[in-house]
């Protein structure tokens, strides 16, 4: 979904790519923190601690890269 129009979103771009090259890196950084903070927050808690990080791995980045990510442990 994008409810941003494209003046808007030009003005962004420019506005972050006004900041200095840390700031973003700052940025980056709390957004992913931010996300991975509502990612566990969003998980059963009566998961294990593998299975918990595996239902992370899947919320975050996707089923197809969690199965590859864990492959080795499916074999076993």
């Amino acid at each position: 979904m994008n409810d941003t129009s494209p003046e808007i979103e030009q003005r962004q771009f420019e506005m972050m790519m006004g900041l200095g090259s840390k700031r973003r890196i700052e940025l980056a950084c709390e957004m992913y923190m931010a996300a991975r903070v509502s990612v566990f927050a969003s998980l059963p808690p009566n998961l294990s601690e593998k299975a918990r990080k595996r239902a992370f791995i899947d919320k975050m980045y996707g089923k197809e890269f969690a199965d590859d990510f864990f492959r080795d442990e499916v074999k076993q």
